[in-house]
């Protein structure tokens, strides 16, 4: 007989493999895939920390065990940048974990911040990692909607009453994933205050701090005055430098949770492959006219995507920041869901997008657009999109009779 294993049994199927499935299955049939489901990034990382990797490779000791916590030229540098982006002040050796990517770093750290039964307060939709690193270490998700992040906040005190026992950590992530919402210092301000009334950590994900647009810079929650006292912040060079596959992120603020989170790290690895820590502080202190290059990248695709699926017929509101785009199922598609939608259109025109539904109940009625192709390939998008929905009748009519054939 197979067990079935506690952990696995609390983890639903992952609701973005069966788009994936189709994906993989046209692709091997030769069909070409215009793909913006996933968030990978597909510009090349800045060759001056490509450089750096390859000089410390060099080295003979660079192969060697390195820093569960990071080694301290790149914490530094961690500091460093929030000194300079935000004015937060940080100390490097209590204060800064490098971590293998955000999404390691905010695992581990419900690992850390978790007892089996504690009730987390979550946005609903959000980046799935949010949930399910705490139902991993056996937390119980506390779903608040989230249309906005007002809506979200409001919520916090009647979760607080009704919740049994009490939530004890709350999760912010702006700019969200999927999105796109984002936040000022104020929100920030109101969450912390919110916090310290109701006794609960605050764990802030801001991977895409740098994918801004319009001039508009994302703060962060350590910017507020006592932000230190309850929360961390995750953050991550993934999107700022086109370091995805690279895996380097950090968990910086509270001391006495980074020291959670270091201990936990101390069981599980050695710290990422030195010559990419190197590389990663590398990128950190040096110029930074790279960042500004990508993000004029994904502001041009931004604006291509919003123009060419208009003309096409697809509404899509303008993100103001990260590389998404949270677009509502165009309406002669609504009734059949984001689901069906996403594999009718992936099917049918060609377009691969993440089903809202991926990010949870309150995603229904939206599909996730990633910015990561370039504009030629958005606007061939475009018009595959206008002929899909010029035969929307049609192409809803075969399946629905599929559907109940089977």
């Amino acid at each position: 007989m197979t067990p079935e294993f506690h952990r696995i049994k609390r983890l639903p199927p992952y609701v973005l493999e069966e788009v994936n499935r189709l994906k993989a299955g046209l692709r091997a049939k030769g069909v070409d895939i215009i793909d913006f489901g996933m968030g990978n990034p597909d510009m090349p990382t800045p060759q001056h920390i490509v450089d750096k990797l390859i000089e410390t490779a060099k080295d003979p000791k660079a192969g060697r065990y390195s820093a569960s916590k990071g080694i301290i030229g790149l914490r530094r540098a961690m500091a460093g940048y929030y000194d300079r982006r935000f004015g937060v002040r940080l100390n490097p050796d209590t204060e800064v974990i490098a971590t293998l990517g955000s999404k390691e770093g905010f695992a581990n750290l419900a690992q850390a911040l978790t007892a089996p039964g504690d009730v987390i307060l979550c946005p609903n939709p959000a980046y799935p990692i949010h949930a399910y690193g705490f139902i991993m270490a056996g937390g119980v998700i506390r779903h608040l909607p989230a249309p906005s992040p007002e809506a979200y906040l409001s919520g916090v005190s009647a979760a607080m009453r009704q919740s049994s026992p009490a939530p004890s950590v709350l999760i912010l992530s702006y700019p969200s994933n999927p999105t796109a919402q984002c936040v000022d210092l104020d929100f920030y301000k109101d969450a912390v205050a919110l916090a310290k009334k109701h006794d609960l950590l605050v764990i802030s994900d801001i991977a895409y701090s740098e994918i801004y647009f319009d001039d508009n810079p994302p703060p962060s929650i350590l910017q507020v005055e006592g932000a230190k006292d309850i929360a961390v912040e995750v953050n991550s060079l993934s999107k700022t430098y086109a370091m995805a596959g690279w895996r380097v992120g950090m968990v910086v603020g509270n001391p006495r949770i980074c020291s959670a989170l270091a201990r936990v790290k101390s069981y599980l690895d050695y710290g990422a492959y030195t010559p990419i820590q190197v590389a990663a502080a590398t990128a950190l202190n040096g110029p930074q006219d790279c960042v500004d290059e990508i993000r004029a990248t994904y502001k041009s695709r931004r604006d291509t995507l919003v123009e060419s699926m208009k003309r096409a017929g697809w509404d899509i509101p303008s993100p103001p920041a990260s590389m998404f785009a949270w677009a509502p199922v165009p309406e002669q598609f609504k009734a059949a869901g984001a689901m069906l939608f996403s594999k009718l259109l992936i099917e049918e025109a060609g377009v691969a997008v993440a089903p809202g539904i991926g990010f949870g109940e309150y995603g229904e009625g939206f599909v996730r657009v990633g910015l990561v192709e370039n504009e030629h390939r958005i606007r061939q998008a475009a018009r595959n999109v206008k002929k899909f929905l010029a035969n929307a009748d049609e192409i809803l009519g075969r399946a629905h009779n599929t559907l109940a054939a089977q």
